[in-house]
């Protein structure tokens, strides 16, 4: 039994050492996406959360009781 590294694509397993050059590019670059995706959506849940503190603030600031809301 090898551990040769492998990859799902719709349900059909392929492995990497099969794969020509432009596949493994390709593959290179989706990865770099996703992981370009996941940082940009840490970084949208951080300034959410800085947006959420600001209106609070503000709401304060105005004397906005948040229960008449």
């Amino acid at each position: 039994m090898t551990d040769e590294q492998t990859v799902t694509i719709d349900g059909t397993e392929y492995k990497l050492s099969d794969l020509s050059d432009t596949a493994k590019n390709q593959l290179m670059s989706i990865r770099s996406a996703e992981q370009e995706m996941a940082r940009i959506q840490a970084q949208l849940g951080m300034i959410s959360t800085a947006r959420n503190a600001y209106v609070n603030v503000l709401k304060k600031e105005l004397g906005v009781n948040e229960s008449a809301e």
